[in-house]
């Protein structure tokens, strides 16, 4: 590691230009209803990629990874953040069939929750601007009675039908860690029959949605990538939202960073060092 002297310039700091970072968000959980109906996908973590970017040195940046939401109940997911610049949010948690209406809501995040399958009063999550995309609605009709998905960063949960769950919203693939990969897919919706089709989840790290009829669970969403978790049935688990990520990228012709902590993994390719964090920590340029 070079030493932060490296990026001293005639005594003072300098501006490290042409960097990018990646930050996702942790995955909404899936909804797990409490009496007999299907929950919706958790929505995926939001989705912010930035190029251009200017970092200075000898400036502390904290980085904050955030977790995935517990699958059940408005199972948020939690921000992701770089120091001075805006934060990614958590991914809104899938809606839950109860005989509240308010518990029936896919819930806003980065991407929203899709709705439990209650006809007429499940109400989908709504995404943020620039981040990530709704929730699917859910359908009160046999035999599936399918439950909307949750939201991804390229599209919109799909909506329950009378045959399956909805499926979760795909995606956006970066390279910026030097290959291609995929984060923020939704979670897929619930299902009640064995007849039915369970929603699958959206590329991304989204998890597929479980059946009652078949007692299958929800999927949990992808760790790393912030996929949304599965929906789940009152007698079936919801999947937990996967965590999210933080990358920084910056030109070969500076120097390594003075110091991190939180464990980053570290690469020197295609003329960029780029630095990923799974976890909570910081760097200092």
């Amino acid at each position: 590691m070079f030493a932060a002297k490296n990026f001293l310039f005639a005594g003072g700091p300098i501006r490290i230009l042409g960097a990018a970072y990646l930050v996702v968000a942790g995955g909404g959980g899936g909804g797990k209803s409490a009496a007999t109906g299907r929950g919706g996908g958790g929505g995926a973590g939001g989705y912010l990629l930035s190029s251009g970017v200017t970092f200075v040195s000898n400036t502390l940046y904290t980085i904050t990874v955030g977790a995935g939401g517990t699958g059940g109940y408005l199972g948020n997911g939690s921000n992701s953040s770089i120091t001075g610049f805006t934060a990614a949010v958590g991914g809104g948690g899938g809606g839950t069939g109860t005989n509240s209406p308010d518990q029936r809501d896919g819930q806003n995040g980065g991407s929203g929750g899709g709705a439990a399958d209650f006809a007429g009063s499940g109400i989908a999550g709504l995404g943020t601007s620039g981040q990530g995309n709704n929730g699917g609605t859910g359908v009160d009709v046999p035999p599936a009675y399918g439950a909307g998905g949750g939201g991804g960063a390229s599209a919109t949960g799909a909506n329950g039908t009378s045959s399956k769950g909805g499926d979760g919203g795909n995606g956006t693939a970066s390279s910026i860690t030097g290959s291609s990969v995929t984060y923020a897919g939704g979670g897929g919706g619930a299902t009640y029959s064995t007849s039915g089709t369970v929603g699958a989840g959206g590329s991304g790290g989204g998890g597929a949605g479980g059946s009652f009829g078949s007692s299958t669970a929800g999927v949990s969403g992808t760790a790393g990538r912030g996929g949304g978790g599965g929906g789940g049935t009152d007698t079936t688990n919801a999947g937990n939202g996967g965590s999210g990520i933080v990358v920084i990228s910056y030109p070969d012709t500076y120097p390594n960073a003075a110091s991190t902590t939180g464990s980053p993994t570290f690469a020197n390719t295609g003329g960029f060092k780029i630095y990923t964090w799974t976890g909570s920590g910081s760097i200092t340029f």
